[in-house]
C-alpha cells in the first residue's frame, strides 16, 4: 500500500494519563482513566479517541457506498461505543458496536448499505478478526 496521508501522534506522561499531540497541533489534548477503570476521569482517553474516529471514518465509507450505488443519504449520523475489558489472557481487548441514523432509506436498505460500508472502511478492515465489532440501525 502506498500512504495518500500519514497521521502523526505523540503520548506523553504516564500512559493513559498524560498529554497527546499530533505533529501539526490540531490535536492537543490530556489524557486521564476514566472513573470506571478507577481513574479521576475529567479528560479525553484512548477508547473515546477510536469511537470518534472509527465514527467519522465509517460515516465516510457509507456516504461512498451509498454515492456508488446513487443513493442521497440525508440527516445521517453514526455512533460508535468503544468497550474495553479483560481479555483473560492477562491482557485487555476491545469491542465495538456501531449504531446508524438512516432515516432516509428503509430499513432492509439500511443493513445493505451497514455492511458494504463495513468492507471499505479502514477502521473495520483494520479490526477485522481483531475486535467484535457489531453493525445496527437507530
Amino acid at each position: 500500500m502506498q500512504a495518500v496521508y500519514t497521521a502523526s501522534a505523540t503520548a506523553t506522561g504516564d500512559g493513559r494519563n498524560g498529554h497527546a499531540r499530533s505533529s501539526d497541533g490540531v490535536l492537543d489534548l490530556e489524557l486521564a482513566v476514566p472513573e470506571q477503570m478507577g481513574g479521576a476521569g475529567g479528560a479525553t482517553n484512548p477508547e473515546q479517541l477510536f469511537a470518534a474516529g472509527y465514527a467519522a471514518c465509517f460515516h465516510g465509507a457509507l456516504k461512498l457506498v451509498a454515492r456508488q450505488e446513487g443513493i442521497t443519504l440525508q440527516d445521517t449520523a453514526i455512533t460508535v461505543d468503544v468497550g474495553i475489558g479483560d481479555n483473560g489472557k492477562g491482557g485487555f481487548a476491545l469491542q465495538v458496536a456501531i449504531e446508524a441514523e438512516l432515516p432516509s432509506v428503509d430499513e432492509a436498505k439500511g443493513k445493505q448499505l451497514l455492511e458494504k460500508a463495513h468492507q471499505v472502511c479502514p477502521y473495520s478492515n483494520a479490526t477485522r478478526g481483531n475486535v467484535e465489532v457489531s453493525l445496527g440501525l437507530a
